[in-house]
C-alpha cells in the first residue's frame, strides 16, 4: 500500500467523537494513564487485526451491529473476547499472544463473550479466516450502565457508516456477510452487496451457523 490506509482507518475511528451513553474505547484522549494505555493497545490490536487479514485475503467480512461489553469494548477487535484474542483461532490460524495480540485491561480477569465464541466456533469448523467490522464501531451502553449492552441508535449508525464503507473498500472484493438486521441494513444504505445471516445472539446460533455454512458452501 503506498498509503497506510490501514493506519489512517484506526486513526480516524480513534477520533470519532463518542455520543452520549457510548464509549470510544479507541481514542486519543483519556482521562488517566491506565485508561490512555488501554486504548492504545485496542488500537494497537485493532491495526494488526486488519494488517493480517490484508496480508492474507480473508475469506469472509463479517459485519456485526456494535462491540460488545466483555468483547471489542475490551479487546478493540470485532468478535473477539479476550480469551479468543490471547488463545487464537487455529484453523484457520487467527488471532493469539503469539501472533502479537496483547491485553488491553487490567482488572484481573479474562473476558469470555457468547457472541465471539459462536462466530469463531463456526468459522474454525468452516476453515475459514473472517475480518470482522461493525456498523456502529463504538460501544452502545445503557444509561448508568457501562457494562451493558444496547441497540446503536440510528443517529449512531449514521456515524459510523463512513467507516464501515471504508472497511468493506479495504477489502474489496470479498464476500461480506451481516450478522443481524441491523448490520445488512447498514450495509444496504451504503449500497454494498452482502448476503444476511441471523445474528447467533439470544438464541440465534443454529441459524447464524446454518447460514455461514450455506454461504461458505456457495463460494
Amino acid at each position: 500500500m503506498e498509503r497506510d490506509i490501514i493506519a489512517e482507518l484506526v486513526a480516524d475511528l480513534a477520533t470519532l467523537k463518542a455520543p452520549a451513553n457510548t464509549v470510544n474505547m479507541y481514542a486519543w484522549e483519556a482521562d488517566n494513564d491506565e485508561q490512555r494505555c488501554g486504548h492504545a493497545i485496542r488500537r494497537a490490536n485493532l491495526e494488526l487485526a486488519l494488517r493480517l487479514a490484508y496480508e492474507r485475503g480473508p475469506d469472509l467480512i463479517l459485519i456485526g451491529e456494535a462491540p460488545g461489553y466483555n468483547g471489542a469494548r475490551r479487546t478493540g477487535v470485532p468478535f473477539t473476547s479476550e480469551q479468543i484474542l490471547l488463545d487464537g483461532v487455529d484453523p484457520p490460524g487467527q488471532f493469539g499472544a503469539a501472533r502479537g495480540f496483547r491485553l488491553a485491561t487490567n482488572d484481573g480477569r479474562i473476558s469470555r463473550e457468547q457472541t465471539a465464541t459462536i462466530v469463531y466456533r463456526e468459522l474454525a469448523a468452516l476453515n475459514r479466516f473472517a475480518v470482522g467490522w461493525n456498523a456502529f464501531p463504538l460501544h452502545p451502553h445503557q444509561a448508568g450502565k457501562p457494562q451493558s449492552n444496547r441497540t446503536p441508535r440510528q443517529s449512531e449508525l449514521a456515524l459510523g457508516l463512513p467507516l464501515l464503507a471504508r472497511a468493506c473498500t479495504l477489502f474489496a472484493g470479498c464476500p461480506v456477510v451481516a450478522m443481524g438486521r441491523i448490520a445488512s441494513q447498514a450495509l444496504a444504505q451504503l449500497g454494498i452487496a452482502h448476503c444476511a445471516v441471523r445474528h447467533p445472539a439470544q438464541g440465534g446460533a443454529r441459524q447464524f451457523a446454518e447460514g455461514l455454512r450455506h454461504i461458505c458452501a456457495a463460494r
